[in-house]
Parts: C-alpha cells; structure tokens; sequence
C-alpha cells in the first residue's frame, strides 16, 4: 500500500498518522530512536508491507501489468490501490477525504523537527501539492507518479502506467475490493 492506505490504517493520533507514513523515510535510521507511537506506526507500515506483498490477491493485480513494468509492479499497484481508497475514502473511512488529509498535514506541520530527514524534505511537496486528494484522480496520479519517476534510481515514465490502470480499471478494483478488507482486519489485530 502507498501513503494513504499506511495513514489510514494507524489509529489516527498524529504521531501514529507520522509513524505509518515515515516507514517509507526511516531507512538508515534507528528507529529506536523515535518516540514510542511513531515507532509503532513505522512497526504497523512494515508489517502492512509484508503482508500485501505476500498476499495472493495483490501479486494476482501485479500479474495484470505488462512485463515491461516487471520491476515497478508493486510500487504501481501500490498507488493505484491508493487510488481506489481515495475515490471511495468516505465510504471506508465515514469521512471525507478532504478533511482526513487536513489532519495529515497538520500532523506533518506540528511535528516537522521530529521527522526523519527525508520526510521534512518531502511533507512540504506533499503537503502543496496535495497528494493525497490527488489520489482520487487518475489524472493526479499522473502527476504523483510524474514526481517518484523523478526520484527514481533510473530513468522510468512511471505516470504512462496509468494507462494500464484504465485498461485493467475493473479488475484492479474487483482486486482492491477483495483485499482491502482482509488488510483492514490485519492491521487491526497488529495494532492490538
């Protein structure tokens, strides 16, 4: 799962709204070192990571991308699954995603100097550009998609991916729909 999905998994406390997201900003640093509701939030992503990549619904998703994508496919489904929750985030959340990703920001600004470095670095752009709400959209995920092109290791036009999302559209939300629910409930019962 990408961002939202982590954020939205925590228990919503600003610090666990932090800990989800900062599981993709830690590496190289000791987590031990974090405050403890971060820290859980960084345990609960990596848990939720492991999960999905196992999961047989998701490599079933996966295995909708064409080859050429082979070493992008979990980053994509990844996004486009943040997609689906985006565009029905009332229906999953019983609020609006407008108002959950006020709170995310919020959390980022109040706690700013306690981020890990590439996390500072990064809650600014997310924060203007709205990528949470930009979710919602295929076409604000050209955008999203545009920018981890950009920080990518190689040269790679992830954001022509989202034609495959059209294509397979469908499908990849029956897949969703699926495994949405089944991870709902694993996250639960870690967080316990």
């Amino acid at each position: 799962m990408n961002y939202l999905a982590h954020m939205f998994l925590s228990d919503g406390s600003p610090e666990a709204l932090v800990g989800n997201l900062a599981g993709d900003f830690v590496r190289g640093i000791d987590v031990s070192s974090l405050d403890s509701e971060v820290r859980a939030g960084v345990e609960l992503h990596r848990a939720v990571d492991r999960f999905t990549d196992s999961h047989p619904v998701v490599m079933r998703s996966r295995s909708r991308l064409p080859a050429s994508w082979r070493h992008y496919r979990g980053v994509l489904i990844d996004v486009f699954y943040d997609h689906f929750l985006a565009r029905d985030f009332e229906t999953h959340a019983g609020e609006p995603l407008k108002v959950f990703a006020a709170k995310v920001y919020s959390a980022l600004v109040a706690q700013h100097d306690s981020l890990p470095p590439r996390l500072q670095r990064a809650a600014p752009v997310m924060i203007e550009h709205d990528w949470l709400q930009a979710y919602s959209r295929i076409e604000g995920l050209e955008v999203v998609l545009q920018g981890m092109s950009r920080r990518a290791r190689r040269e790679v036009a992830l954001h022509e991916s989202t034609g495959v999302l059209r294509e397979e559209y469908t499908a990849l939300q029956e897949d969703f729909d699926c495994f949405f629910p089944e991870l709902r409930k694993f996250a639960r019962q870690h967080s316990v």
